[in-house]
């Protein structure tokens, strides 16, 4: 089972979109793909449920939020506890692979508050193993759902910052995938979110080792690359100010770059969640709106690819 967490510091950027239609994909071409929503706004989640549904059926204990707040009673909860498949994908499937998905709550940003009271210790021994605790607690969730081989996949929609409940997932993560809009500000913070996810792997390594003859195992995510969002495209290629940023994050950032993208059209992903179905399971008789899903293809396979799915 590999585990891929999908972030960018900038919000806005499309990194539900993809994360959601890489899994709808990836699951219609036969894999066995989880989702993980893990940012409190919860879109990735009221992309597939509808907000009543969630209110009546998950919001008081079926969320990851309530997975932390488990820990917090002494008796946590196994991740598998929280494992939904959203009725519309299934029907949609119809039998081919599987999808499913953990939902967020909006309590989530009270988390990270609970999670940094736990990293104090009286010694420096201590703060290190409460260190290791709090940031390998995703980890050893999805441990235990790898260990039952439900699934492929893993896709983690982290939210837009760094905070505690972000660096569980990076530390539970084998890959990092980099959604970003062409344009100043949503490239500007790839070089500082690379530093912040180095300066994680650094600390965690470092603080790995307990004491003398006792060690966890060393994490070393890596970048899958940068997959560009929101492409105005012109006789078939991306316009020229959009290429622009694009050629740039190639040279300078030293990360590798997806070769597909993902077209722009803030209609039909806006849409998409009315339904609970992914504009790539989606079939359009409009060509520009094809077009979309064709991308958003493209940008799967290479995805697939790069991992050996």
């Amino acid at each position: 089972m590999q585990i891929v967490s999908v972030i960018n510091y900038k919000g806005g950027v499309g990194k539900t979109s993809l994360t959601a239609n890489l899994a709808a994909e990836l699951a219609f071409r036969g894999k066995r793909v989880l989702m993980l929503d893990l940012d409190a706004q919860a879109s990735l989640t009221f992309s597939f449920i509808r907000p009543d549904e969630w209110e009546t059926k998950y919001g008081a204990s079926g969320t990851i939020k309530s997975w932390f707040d488990s820990f917090e009673t002494g008796k946590a909860r196994p991740l598998t506890s929280l494992i939904h498949t959203p009725a519309a994908i299934k029907a949609r499937l119809n039998g081919k692979g599987k999808l499913d998905a953990i939902y967020s709550h909006l309590g989530l940003i009270n988390v990270d508050l609970e999670l940094a009271t736990q990293l104090g210790g009286a010694n420096l021994a201590q703060a290190k193993k409460n260190f290791i605790a709090v940031h390998k607690r995703l980890s050893d969730g999805l441990a235990a759902v790898a260990a039952e081989d439900r699934y492929d996949l893993v896709l983690i929609d982290c939210p837009p910052n760094f905070n505690i409940v972000t660096k569980t997932a990076i530390v539970a993560s084998d890959y990092i995938l980099v959604p970003t809009r062409p344009d100043e500000l949503s490239t500007l913070g790839i070089d500082y979110l690379m530093r912040s996810i180095n300066g994680l792997i650094k600390d965690y390594n470092d603080f790995a080792t307990l004491d003398q003859g006792a060690k966890e195992n060393p994490i070393s995510p890596e970048i899958l690359g940068v997959v560009f969002t929101m492409i105005q495209e012109y006789d078939g290629r991306p316009v020229s100010a959009q290429n622009a940023y694009i050629s740039k994050v190639k040279a300078s950032s030293g990360l590798p770059v997806f070769d597909a993208y993902i077209k722009r059209n803030e209609t039909l992903f806006a849409e998409a969640p009315l339904y609970g179905v992914p504009v790539v399971l989606n079939g359009y008789s409009n060509n520009s709106h094809q077009s979309v899903v064709d991308g958003l293809e493209e940008v799967a396979t290479e995805f697939s690819n790069a991992l050996g799915l």
